[in-house]
């Protein structure tokens, strides 16, 4: 009785910690970068992505036209190094995560604190690859705006 016991556990183990391991993964890469953000931590920020990764935001330019601003992976590294901890703050609401494999999207809605005052809210696009270091973020687009952000 006592070994059926520790067999059920184990396969019951097995099966919901393999059915979460990797949803559970890609969200704590996602989490972790925003960790990092708010404790200004640039090793954990860094980690965070691939080597090749790509940053993009949405903006609407003086002339209300649309455009992609590309922004370094070193760029907002640098940024993030330079600030107090808790300057930079952004809290996210995970809406979907699909994972197909090696690959993995992330859409997730956020309010952005600078310094404690609300800046700016949007929406993170993630994709993040699986790699032989575990999940890197490959490519992040978000929207920025100051209005509309119950």
């Amino acid at each position: 009785m006592k070994f059926f016991l520790i067999f059920l556990t184990v396969i019951f183990v097995f099966l919901t910690g393999k059915a979460q391991t990797t949803r559970d993964s890609v969200i704590l890469t996602v989490n972790n970068l925003f960790t990092a953000m708010k404790n200004a931590d640039t090793v954990m920020l860094g980690s965070c992505f691939a080597d090749s990764a790509i940053l993009q935001t949405i903006v609407k330019n003086k002339e209300g036209k649309t455009t992609v601003k590309n922004e370094l992976l070193s760029e907002f590294i640098s940024f993030i190094s330079h600030e107090a901890k808790g300057n930079a703050d952004e809290r996210i609401t995970i809406e979907t995560v699909k994972v197909d494999g090696a690959l993995a999207m992330v859409w997730a809605s956020y309010k952005f604190y600078y310094k404690g005052q609300f800046s700016h809210c949007g929406v993170d696009a993630f994709m993040l690859v699986n790699t032989q270091q575990g999940w890197k973020i490959q490519y992040l687009v978000d929207t920025r705006r100051k209005t509309g952000c119950n």
